[in-house]
């Protein structure tokens, strides 16, 4: 998501006044993609720099708060990937943003060591406004094996007020040693109902709204974002006939990594319809009847492979018609 949503969910404002007060110098906030790890992260983290926090949330009204919203708050560290930085607004360091816009590498895709050292640096300063400070990281499994090391010593005994926020959509991949330091707490699943109302005053129709929410697995994060990829209603109920057809041209604006993510989700219910179950992602009523189990079985194996190299700088146009025919053959397959 390109920026921190503007329209707090009602869910992610219940989990901070329930996280805001509790003890304990690590939280770690765990659960799929989707559900706001990273929204929470940071609310939680406004609260508690809050000069005058409100109902156990940030008043959104105070310096501290502000810094916050302009991504300049002294006493918030930021680790992430910097990929994920630069797509949140989030500043990098002087030398990282100096190699990257010289060319000298690209932005990483992991939490790098230097981050980590930096963020250590961090925990032994003097609070600037506050009693606190705060250091989110996130997501917490893209660590590297080096800096998930490094960040153990001061992530058990941190200097002074340092509290951490260790967000989480895959908690399982965190070191032992991370996840026994920190408290846990999961993330709250919003029931569909409270999804819809919040994607509509997020700006989408009712239609939209419920397509897009069942297309994300009942994730409204997920939904929202494939709203920001320019899906609607249309377009993803489009989806099987078009690949059952072999025209990709559907899928031609989007990325090799989100059709690969269309393409599992067909394959997936295609391959619960064929069981009867009930599908999760799609309308039943919209899928073809696809024969061969077997050759479904296979295209989500291999669909899976393409994964791993999908950020690879192959030619993505043709990259997206060869998984496009290969589902095609997976569907017409006797």
């Amino acid at each position: 998501m390109s920026e921190t949503l503007t329209l707090i969910a009602p869910w992610i404002a219940e989990q901070t006044k329930n996280l805001f007060s509790r003890k304990g110098h690590a939280w770690l906030l765990e659960g799929p993609s989707g559900l706001g790890q990273y929204e929470l992260g940071l609310e939680l983290a406004k609260a508690w720099l809050c000069l005058q926090p409100q109902d156990q949330q940030g008043c959104n009204k105070c310096t501290n708060c502000h810094l916050i919203d302009v991504r300049a708050q002294p006493d918030l560290y930021v680790l992430m990937p910097e990929v994920q930085m630069l797509d949140l607004g989030w500043p990098l360091n002087e030398k990282a943003q100096k190699e990257i816009d010289e060319k000298d590498r690209k932005p990483s895709k992991e939490i790098r060591v230097e981050a980590v050292r930096d963020m250590v640096e961090f925990t032994q300063r003097t609070a600037s406004s506050t009693l606190n400070k705060i250091v989110l990281i996130y997501p917490a499994e893209k660590l590297n094996l080096y800096a998930s090391n490094m960040i153990l010593k001061t992530l058990e005994e941190p200097a002074g007020n340092t509290r951490f926020i260790v967000s989480s959509e895959a908690a399982h991949q965190l070191l032992p040693t991370i996840r026994s330091r920190c408290q846990t707490h999961t993330m709250v699943w919003p029931n569909d109902l409270d999804s819809i109302k919040w994607l509509e005053a997020s700006g989408l129709e009712v239609k939209e709204a419920n397509v897009l929410l069942k297309a994300s697995g009942g994730r409204p994060n997920d939904a929202r974002e494939l709203a920001e990829l320019g899906i609607d209603a249309n377009l993803w109920n489009s989806i099987p006939k078009a690949i059952l057809k072999g025209d990709s041209s559907l899928l031609s604006g989007f990325s090799p990594r989100e059709v690969i993510s269309i393409l599992q989700k067909l394959c997936s219910d295609l391959i619960a319809s064929h069981f009867q179950f009930e599908t999760r992602y799609f309308n039943q009523s919209i899928l073809p009847k696809a024969k061969n189990l077997h050759s479904l079985v296979q295209l989500f194996k291999d669909l899976g492979r393409e994964a791993k190299t999908s950020d690879h700088p192959f030619n993505s146009g043709l990259m997206i018609e060869s998984l496009c025919i290969q589902a095609n053959k997976a569907m017409q397959d006797q």
